[in-house]
């Protein structure tokens, strides 16, 4: 793997999400399309601790010391913990602004010899940091994916009594 072919997805699809909710309207970001399902609010918020909790911190903590246990996350709990909902969208998005360019400037600056140190996962057995970073790029495309099928729910809804059918036979 090239890490430069990562760290570029990471670039594209970080600035694709962003512009996805840049200027978006308050009540559209912080609608669910059902009760189960994050706004466009919540999938931003998330990305942003994800940037800084999950995979900058363990791949850095995978190449300074794969013997060190990781701190626990849990995602969908911090949905409701940290009330993603009711954050400040300009902030949350400027938040992802500055933590995926944090990102892409220390990712450039890593030697790609290290990524294949491994951190012994409990469940998921040998993780080198080069697979964290291949996940992250992927976990980007998933959110992306997410993200405009959660927009395509919401603009059917406004687009009542009209239907989108056409677009999607």
């Amino acid at each position: 793997m090239e890490p430069k072919t990562m760290i570029d997805s990471l670039a594209r699809s970080g600035a694709s999400l962003a512009s996805l909710v840049d200027g978006m309207p308050d009540d559209v970001l912080r609608r669910r399309p059902a009760p189960a399902r994050w706004s466009p609010l919540e999938i931003l918020c998330h990305l942003v601790d994800e940037e800084r909790d999950d995979f900058r911190a363990r791949i850095r903590s995978t190449l300074e010391d794969p013997t060190v246990a990781w701190p626990p996350i849990d995602p969908p709990a911090r949905v409701v913990e940290r009330g993603y909902n009711a954050r400040e969208p300009v902030e949350a998005l400027a938040g992802f602004r500055t933590e995926r360019a944090g990102s892409l400037v220390w990712l450039a600056g890593l030697d790609a010899g290290a990524l294949d140190l491994a951190y012994r996962h409990p469940k998921l057995g040998d993780l080198r940091a080069g697979d964290l970073l291949a996940a992250w790029a992927a976990h980007d495309l998933l959110h992306l994916r997410q993200l405009a099928n959660t927009l395509l729910d919401v603009l059917g809804e406004d687009a009542a009594p009209f239907s989108t059918r056409y677009a999607m036979p």
